[in-house]
This record gives structure tokens, C-alpha cells and sequence, in this order.
């Protein structure tokens, strides 16, 4: 019967009944088997039958008569080593998907093969791996679960590989073929594993021709299920009591991390982005590998077309949502993705410079309102704010709104910046791009330097004497306008008539005085004087300074030609 060492009040239910099995009470036990904490007593003659492990024991022993025996390190412990003693009894048990594995290895250190008995415990065991166990995929992962403990004895077994090829060609037939629903079950199936046997299974599956997006289906359920608390809380606002440091917790899963970033298929558009954005999130708060994080970067810059805002802005703030992690990671993303663009234009003989892509002009406009979203954080500098800015070509917008926006935040949240600070915040936005109701805007805002209120009001003003601005001028507006232009006209025109007369008049008067004056100094008239003075102002705007030749009636609108005017 087993006792416990040293009263121990550990010992299992199952392990304090076994005096029920033990057939005969009449017979007394002749040796304790130590397993563990637990203690065995039992009978030599039925252990020698089924075991032939146990029989080189006592055969083998120095001492005469052998009646203690360790077994400590026979896998499964006490718990299995009680069942394969009930076996050796002859006492039923049940074997099942769990113990499965355990009794397989616990028969093969018994050396309970059928070369020693017939019909022993190691072709039982074997029986029901291959006729139950691995007969479904449910039940192959569980197995290989339980081998987690069994190693390296369940791999010489075969037991690994058994479960591992029924498991990738069933869940490579659900992929293709489901048999219940939802479509995806089988992912979750995997997901009980450790990520050793989890990437056999990857690896398998990739070998039987698994698409792209199957072995990403079965990588993103694994991902979120292992790493629940990091890689599912796509919000960026997670749990504050989360710690960033070097505990054990934290190394596992950084180990974890970098292990399913090396499962990830080549085809680089099998991921979701939000999946890969929230994957690097993770390896910036777990300090990964710089490879690790280069990896999911590369892929993130490759598909970053179709990003969203909050997808970036996963990857810029803690976990907590309070402060901004470094930002040079969304810098290298969205300047691999620049550099591509790049070389398509280049290999498809255009000019990247004047023509941007549609794929340009859409990460164009997420990146500025990015930095709409980014700019009320105090601790963003305005080199990193410009340096994001500036990694998008000036073509991919067609008009910088949006940046004027993530500008304008900016100021606000910096009320302290001096006018250089300001006029260097400004510097990545081009005024004349604006729309009119941009630069309406802009003309009013007081947190805007000088210079650019003046850019915009000058370009306003050009826009609307040109009638070129169409598209964001208000058609009323602008014939009031032109309206006020022709007044200006005619009354610089009735202006030059009055001084067309006091010219004849003054020329009448220096007639007269002309012989007098002759071989003398003229000395200056109040009339010369004035008609040099007037000379110099040169306030006709939009009339012909040339007045030889007018003509009553409308006046003439043409640019006339620049020559100073003089009447003297």
C-alpha cells in the first residue's frame, strides 16, 4: 500500500487507494517504490512479470534481498507510475488523450515491450495513439501537448512527429475543406501549444502547400491568444500596471514575440496591417531584437497604402496612451515606403518629383493627419514633427490643408515657442498650396508667424486680380472686385487730365519768361518744383502714364509701359 514520506499530506486520492488493488492482502508487500514524493508498496512478482526494467533491477542489486526502489525519474511521476502498476496488476484503468503520451514513455522506461510480455503496456498505448488520438486533429494537439513534459524521450518515441504530421494535414484540410463552424476552429485548436511545437506545425504545413493566408490565419489567432494582454488591445490605451522591465514575464514573451516573427510566411501582403502594427508595438515595449523590429517595419512599409491613422497611432504611444514611444519607427516605415515609391517611378520612367502615385497621395494625407493627432503632445519636438512632415514628397499633396491643420495644433499645444520656432514649424507647409478657405484661416491666426499670414494674404490677392482662382473663390466676390478695379481706373484717369492742364499751363508761363532768362541760371519756380515732385509719385496704378496722346472717352486698361513720368 503506498504511504507517504515524512506524513506528507500531499499524496493524491488515487495514490491512497491503492490497497483496494492490491489483489491479495494475504501475500505481504516485498518492496516500496519510491517515485517522487510518494510511496509505492508492492509485490516483486507482479512487477517482475511486465517489467523487465524492474527485473534487471533486483537481478543486478548488490544487496540480497532488494526492497526499496527509486523510480523518480520515470517519466509522468507518481501519477503514471500508479497506473502502469495497476497494469502490471491487472487492475483496469483508462487510458485516454492526456495520460496517452506519459504511459507510452513510462512503458518504454519500464521496458514494458511485448518482446518481454505479450500484449504489454507499450502496445497498448501504441494501439491507441494510432487508432483514438491522432484519428482527429483535437486530439493530436492535446497529445502533443502532454509531450510538452515528456521530452526528449516523447521525440525518440516518434510521439512528436506522429501528432505533428496528423495535426498539419488535418488542419490543412479545414483550411480548405471546413467541416464546422466558424471556418477558422481549427486555429484555435493550435493555440494550447507551446510555440516549439506550434512552429512544427507551420513548418509542416508550409511543406504541404498551405497559402499564404492560411498559415497567417493560424500565426494572428496564435499571436493574440499567447500574447493576450499585449497584442489584442489594438487601442493603444491598455492596462497602466503593465511593467517594461526585466522580470521573467516580460523575457518569455519577448522570446515568444521574436519566435512568431520568424514563422511569418515571405509574401509580405498576408498580414492585416493592424495585426503587423500591433506586433511591433509589442517589440518596442519588450525591447526585441533590432532584427525582429526591422522585420515587421519592412513589411509594415510595403503595404502602408492601406494604414489608417490609429494603426500609427498604435505604434506611437504606450500602453497606458500617455506618452509617446520613440518615433523613429513610423519615420523608417513611411521612408521605406517613400524609397519604393521611388524606385517604381523610376523603373517606370516617370518623375517621381511632379507625379506621385495614388498609393502617395493616400499615405500623403494619413501621415498629415497622423500629425494632426500627434502635435497636442508636449513632448514632441519640432524636429521630430517637421522630420515626419518632410518625409513626404511636396507632389504627393495637392494641397496642404491637412498639414496646416497638424500646425496650427501644434502652436496651440506650444503656446511658449518664439517667431523663429514658429516660422521653423511652418517651414514644412507651402502656403501658396492652400485652399481659399485654408487662407482665409491662416490670414486671421494670430498663433501663425508674420511671414506666412503675408504669403497667404499676397497669394489671396493675386489669385482674385488674376481671376485664376476658380475653383475656391466666390464668383460674387470676385466681380465686386473687378467692379472697384475699373472705378480706380477712371479716377486715375480724371487725376491725369487735371495735371495734362497745369503742364500746358506752367509750358505757357515759361514761354513768357523764356527771352528774359536767357545765359542766366534759371533760378526754380514753384510750378517746376511741383511738377518734379509729382513726377516722382507715380500714383497711376493701372493708366498711361504717356498723356500726348488720350483720347476722350472709355479709358484704356492696358498695362502701359514703364518709363518715368515727367511733366517739367
Amino acid at each position: 500500500m503506498a504511504t507517504p514520506i515524512k506524513n506528507n499530506s500531499r499524496l493524491t486520492l488515487a495514490m491512497e487507494r491503492t490497497g483496494q488493488w492490491v489483489f491479495s492482502q494475504d501475500i505481504p508487500t516485498d518492496v516500496i517504490v519510491e517515485v517522487g514524493e510518494a510511496n509505492f508498496s508492492l509485490h516483486k512478482f507482479m512487477l517482475i512479470a511486465k517489467s523487465n526494467y524492474i527485473r534487471k533491477l533486483i537481478i543486478e542489486s548488490k544487496e540480497a534481498d532488494l526492497a526499496r526502489i527509486n523510480l523518480s525519474d520515470i517519466p509522468g511521476g507518481p501519477e503514471i507510475f500508479e497506473k502502469a502498476a495497476k497494469f502490471c496488476y491487472g487492475v483496469n484503468f483508462e487510458i485516454t488523450v492526456h495520460n496517452v503520451a506519459a504511459l507510452r514513455c513510462a512503458a518504454e522506461y519500464l521496458q514494458m515491450t511485448d518482446m518481454y510480455c505479450d500484449n504489454n503496456l507499450c502496445s497498448r498505448t501504441e494501439d491507441f495513439l494510432s487508432q483514438v488520438a491522432l484519428s482527429s486533429l483535437s486530439g493530436a494537439v492535446v497529445v502533443l501537448k502532454s509531450c510538452e513534459d515528456l521530452l526528449p524521450m516523447a521525440e525518440d518515441l516518434k510521439i512528436v512527429q506522429k501528432c505533428v504530421d496528423v495535426a498539419s494535414a488535418k488542419a490543412c484540410v479545414e483550411a480548405n475543406f471546413p467541416s464546422r463552424s466558424p471556418p477558422n476552429w481549427w486555429t484555435e485548436e493550435l493555440t494550447i501549444l507551446d510555440v516549439s511545437f506550434f512552429e512544427k506545425i507551420i513548418t509542416s504545413m508550409k511543406s504541404r502547400g498551405a497559402k499564404a493566408l492560411t498559415i497567417a490565419s493560424a500565426i494572428i489567432t496564435y499571436a493574440e491568444r499567447s500574447l493576450r494582454d499585449l497584442v489584442r488591445d489594438h487601442s493603444g490605451k491598455g492596462i497602466k500596471s503593465l511593467d517594461s522591465g526585466e522580470s521573467d514575464i516580460r523575457i518569455q514573451q519577448r522570446e515568444l514575440l521574436e519566435s512568431i516573427v520568424a514563422l511569418l510566411p515571405p509574401e509580405k501582403a498576408a498580414f492585416p496591417i493592424n495585426f503587423l502594427c500591433c506586433l511591433l508595438r509589442t517589440a518596442i515595449f519588450l525591447r526585441a531584437t533590432n532584427s525582429c523590429k526591422q522585420e515587421l517595419e519592412k513589411r509594415i512599409s510595403v503595404i502602408l497604402e492601406h494604414v489608417t491613422v490609429d494603426d500609427l497611432l498604435v505604434l506611437s504611444f504606450s500602453y497606458d496612451g500617455e506618452r509617446l514611444f520613440d518615433l523613429e519607427s513610423v519615420r523608417r516605415i513611411i521612408s521605406g515606403f517613400v524609397e519604393k515609391e521611388k524606385n517604381v517611378a523610376v523603373f517606370n520612367g516617370g518623375d517621381f518629383k511632379e507625379v506621385c502615385s495614388t498609393a502617395m497621395q493616400r499615405v500623403a494625407k494619413t501621415v498629415d493627419a497622423y500629425l494632426g493627432e500627434i502635435a497636442t503632445y508636449v513632448d514632441l519636438s519640432i524636429s521630430k514633427f517637421n522630420g515626419i512632415a518632410n518625409l513626404v514628397p511636396k507632389g504627393a499633396r495637392k494641397v496642404d490643408d491637412d498639414l496646416y491643420r497638424a500646425i496650427d495644433i501644434y502652436l496651440k499645444a506650444h503656446p511658449n515657442l518664439d517667431e523663429i520656432e514658429r516660422e521653423k514649424v511652418c517651414s514644412v507647409m507651402d502656403p501658396l498650396k492652400l485652399s481659399y478657405e485654408a487662407r482665409v484661416h491662416a490670414s486671421q491666426n494670430k498663433r501663425l508667424p508674420v511671414q506666412i499670414v503675408l504669403h497667404a494674404l499676397y497669394y489671396d490677392q493675386l489669385k482674385l486680380r488674376s481671376g485664376t482662382d476658380e475653383q475656391n473663390s466666390n464668383a460674387m466676390t470676385t466681380r465686386n472686385q473687378l467692379q472697384a478695379d475699373v472705378s480706380l481706373v477712371k479716377e486715375n484717369e480724371a487725376l491725369r487730365t487735371e495735371l495734362l492742364k497745369m503742364k500746358m499751363y506752367v509750358q505757357d508761363l515759361q514761354k513768357n519768361q523764356g527771352t528774359s532768362s536767357k545765359g542766366s541760371a534759371k533760378k526754380p519756380t514753384f510750378f517746376s518744383s511741383m511738377s518734379k515732385t509729382l513726377g516722382k509719385l507715380n500714383p497711376f496704378k493701372h493708366g498711361s502714364k504717356d498723356t500726348s496722346n488720350m483720347d476722350d472717352g472709355m479709358p484704356d486698361l492696358t498695362k502701359p509701359r514703364r518709363r518715368r513720368f515727367s511733366i517739367s
